[in-house]
């Protein structure tokens, strides 16, 4: 049985101009640039900074302008004479023309001067082209019904390359008068000291740690971390809250939005932690309602009023460094994000879903990179959460220091900021000396008695231990700790209102 194909001009309504499709591309474009750094290899300059040849459609042109790069990268000149060699053998070269092709293209210049606009035709042709792969990889893959991939994780490598073909695309950088930057700079400086607080980031609401950092700044990737049970996820919270809070209340002069990635803890959980602190009951009453007639009005009061703060939680366990980076451009986009906080950075998984067949501490770089690829992309501060590894703990001084981070290597050399968290009344409370078999009991009622001193000292106080500071000094500041609220505060004011309601 023969089987005859069927003409798409014959069937009804169809357009046959539709019925193949070439991939975009423009090969006068192609040629015109070619010809361009072949008469005059200084018109390279123009292009060399975006252009690659896998840009070039026609593969003759990917390996001309392959041998051009090679032999300016040399200090050679490139002309038709002097490739001559490198394509007298080249199949695709002898197809249309061989060293006539050359020629032609050199021959058929005028000016150079707009070489620099035909490459960045050939650029976006190479673009549209890549998005027209990626969408077909999309169809393919939905297609396919893998029961191993989930649909989330299809989408979320669709994302990952398709932000990756972004930055491919991204080709505008380049060198600025340093009057310009200058500019910039002194308006930053303007800015702080029109502001009461003279802070030149988003405050933190502490006095103290804004003083020492000049708030959280822009672009800017700041680990917070410390073991469990110093406070690392409740000073993120009480920084988040009183960035958001002070946005409300001074009408977006100071604060920011901010966008809450809650990994570790739910969102109710978390709100149960700052309307604690806010109503100033404790989180375990309000979780029991073990709430008196005096407190339930303080309660209502304190949830209308957070109702208002522009602060947004994310509590999807698990996620991707490319979700977190979709769905933080998402939230600048509809509500003028102005902060991220990551609770916590080992939580975060690297791209798509190939994390069981990547190193961890190659898999932990991939995540703090893209952390502050965000921090830059998004132009706001970004805090990350982290963890410390075990080895504080079998020190006498537990005082954290840079080389405890967990995959120390990657996190210390992105971040700009790096802090710990250290609370020592923690360790006291845990280390209550008991008589020792020779120890007289003066000896034993002094050294007990020192104990209860230095715990006195340290009692409902948290020190911030600023390990790096690529913009201000390190050291550290002294900050009010509640245990009951999980609230941090300055340690002279922890009962005001940092922002005079």
């Amino acid at each position: 049985m023969d089987t005859k194909l069927i003409d798409p001009a014959a069937i009804p309504g169809a357009n046959p101009a539709l019925s193949y499709r070439t991939p975009p591309h423009n090969e006068e474009a192609e040629q015109t640039v070619l010809g361009a750094i072949l008469v005059n290899n200084k018109a390279f300059e123009k292009v060399g900074e975006f252009l690659r040849p896998e840009h070039f459609f026609d593969p003759a042109n990917q390996k001309i302008f392959q041998a051009i790069m090679k032999m300016i990268d040399r200090g050679q000149v490139a002309n038709p004479i002097t490739l001559k060699a490198y394509f007298e053998q080249d199949r695709d070269l002898a197809e249309i023309g061989g060293q006539e092709y050359l020629a032609r293209l050199a021959g058929a210049i005028v000016t150079v001067h707009n070489v620099e606009d035909y490459g960045r035709i050939i650029h976006d042709s190479y673009l549209r082209r890549q998005l027209i792969e990626v969408g077909e990889e999309m169809v393919n893959q939905a297609y396919k019904h893998d029961i191993d991939v989930a649909a989330n994780d299809q989408i979320e490598d669709a994302e990952k390359k398709l932000f990756e073909l972004a930055a491919t695309g991204d080709i505008k950088g380049d060198f600025i008068p340093f009057a310009r930057a200058l500019t910039g700079a002194i308006a930053t400086a303007e800015a702080a000291f029109r502001r009461s607080s003279h802070v030149t980031g988003v405050t933190s609401g502490l006095r103290d740690l804004d003083g020492k950092l000049g708030g959280l700044h822009s672009s800017d990737l700041l680990i917070l971390a410390g073991r469990p049970s110093m406070g690392k996820t409740a000073l993120a919270t009480n920084i988040a809250f009183n960035a958001a809070k002070a946005y409300m209340l001074t009408g977006g002069k100071e604060g920011a939005p901010v966008g809450f990635f809650s990994l570790e803890m739910s969102a109710e959980q978390l709100a149960l932690r700052i309307l604690a602190d806010q109503a100033q009951i404790s989180g375990d009453k309000i979780r029991r309602g073990d709430i008196s007639n005096v407190e339930f009005p303080r309660l209502v009061e304190a949830s209308q009023d957070l109702a208002r703060v522009p602060f947004f939680v994310d509590d999807t366990p698990a996620l991707t460094i490319t979700a977190v980076r979709t769905r933080a451009r998402r939230l600048k986009r509809t509500h003028g994000l102005g902060l991220v906080v990551v609770d916590y950075l080992q939580l975060l998984r690297g791209g798509g879903s190939s994390r069981g067949e990547q190193n961890r501490v190659q898999e932990i770089s991939e995540i703090t990179r893209g952390l502050k690829a965000i921090a830059k992309e998004l132009d706001l501060p970004v805090i990350a959460l982290s963890q410390l590894s075990r080895s504080v703990e079998n020190r006498e001084d537990k005082r954290p220091q840079l080389s405890d981070l967990r995959e120390s290597g990657s996190i210390e050399q992105d971040a700009d900021v790096v802090m710990f968290v250290f609370r020592e009344q923690y360790y006291l409370e845990r280390a209550e000396p008991g008589r020792r078999p020779d120890e007289s009991e003066d000896k034993y009622n002094d050294r007990y008695a020192q104990w209860q001193d230095r715990l006195a000292q340290v009692h409902n106080t948290a020190d911030v231990i600023i390990g790096k500071a690529r913009h201000g000094p390190v050291g550290t500041v002294r900050l009010f700790f509640d245990g009951n609220y999980t609230r941090f505060g300055d340690l002279e004011t922890q009962h005001s209102d940092d922002y005079g309601d």
